[in-house]
């Protein structure tokens, strides 16, 4: 793609878990200590045990889950991308929809105040239950909010040169000034480990910088010092790719068919998801890239094999998508099928950049939870996780 159809694309196409080319642009699941030599194979999460004299909040979340109405339930499950200010347009839709959450896209130029009314106006547009703004704040080339007082961040290369703590501090300051503005949740950090020999040629993160480096061990510890960072400022975080997108070439946000043929479902470079997900991280996205040696028959985030090496680890909290919505990797499977398919394979929450198609989502899954039990209570039970998620934020109350 030559460089003024990219630039064009950015206002229009997701570029939420894959920047492709520049300008680019918790739910805590339990309260285990971080891993920081997590195991290379999945391992059982340790849960807190419940005082028997309360009900644990993930049960409440779940019993007030199940009393919202199906439509209520299917909004929380979308998040919607948006462009610029809020149109009256976006409004109706949000509201109409009763959508879940909005993921601010393009480059956002506004100031830490203005952008705080914008999202003090989102939360308020579906009366039941908040909705929650998040944004691509990684640094370097993604980092949609750049306007007065916003810190222009450093890419991960350089963010990888500082100590844990140096990370950590700084990751509260940059989470400070998103909760400032009302965006309380951050879609970084990136977790994708990148072989030294495809630094060059790996699209998505290498060429652009957005890793924190070829060695597992140092990608968990500094992907870590970001999440607890973010988690002191009152941001929750959420570890991308999964499993991630270090071995591959193209972007699966302007070509399909990407395939990893390498990474298998016990790879070391899973091990600073692993830790994330069993130190309690608010979400994590799956890939839309196919890797053949775990799934060859579907695409990660819709394959209920890729999800649950996730769930396998004991993870209880959100499991988001890569862009459903305008990515090229998805763009041959009608729009309401991606939603059911990601959903019916385990995961919580779409993200969708293309408004247009937020309806034609929320019909399938309506409609399939309408005829499959099944389906409805998996349906419930991915409301309930953001629910618990936007509890844990103390936006809203379960129970």
């Amino acid at each position: 793609m030559n460089k003024p159809i990219a630039v064009a694309l950015a206002g229009v196409l997701v570029l939420v878990g894959c920047a492709a080319t520049p300008p680019e642009p918790s739910r805590q699941a339990s309260s285990v200590a971080p891993s920081r030599t997590p195991s290379r194979t999945p391992s059982a999460s340790v849960h807190p045990t419940a005082s028997p004299s309360t009900t644990p909040p993930q049960q409440r979340c779940l019993s007030t889950a199940a009393n919202l109405s199906r439509k209520a339930q299917v909004g929380q499950l979308i998040m919607v991308g948006v462009n610029g200010p809020l149109t009256a347009a976006e409004r109706k839709l949000i509201a109409a929809q009763q959508l879940g959450s909005v993921v601010l896209l393009g480059d956002q130029p506004g100031s830490v105040k203005s952008l705080a009314a914008t999202t003090a106006q989102l939360s308020g547009l579906v009366a039941e239950v908040p909705v929650v703004t998040a944004a691509d704040q990684e640094g370097g080339l993604v980092q949609r909010l750049n306007g007065p007082g916003f810190t222009t961040i450093p890419n991960a290369n350089r963010q990888a040169q500082l100590s844990d703590v140096a990370l950590r501090t700084a990751a509260q300051k940059w989470g400070s000034q998103l909760a400032a503005a009302g965006v309380r949740w951050n879609l970084a950090p990136v977790a994708d480990v990148v072989p030294k020999a495809k630094l060059k040629t790996n699209q998505p993160i290498g060429a652009l910088h957005r890793g924190y480096g070829s060695d597992p061990a140092v990608v968990t510890e500094k992907t870590q010092a970001v999440i607890d960072g973010l988690k002191a400022a009152g941001v929750v975080a959420s570890v991308k790719h999964f499993p991630g997108l270090g071995e591959v070439v193209g972007n699966t946000d302007f070509a399909s068919g990407i395939v990893d043929s390498v990474t298998t479902a016990d790879s070391p470079s899973l091990a600073p998801f692993q830790a994330a997900a069993q130190a309690g991280v608010a979400s994590v996205m799956i890939s839309s890239a196919r890797y053949s040696k775990i799934d060859p028959n579907n695409q990660a985030v819709f394959s209920a094999t890729v999800i649950g090496l996730v769930r396998g680890w004991g993870y209880q909290g959100v499991v988001i998508s890569d862009d459903l919505g305008a990515a090229a990797s998805v763009r041959k499977i009608p729009a309401g099928q991606r939603a059911v398919r990601f959903v019916a394979a385990g995961g919580d929450v779409v993200i969708d950049a293309d408004p247009s198609l937020v309806p034609a989502m929320t019909a399938a899954l309506l409609a399939k939870a309408a005829k499959d039990p099944a389906f409805a209570t998996r349906v419930t039970e991915s409301a309930a996780r953001v629910l618990a998620l936007k509890q844990d934020l103390g936006v809203f109350r379960c129970g």
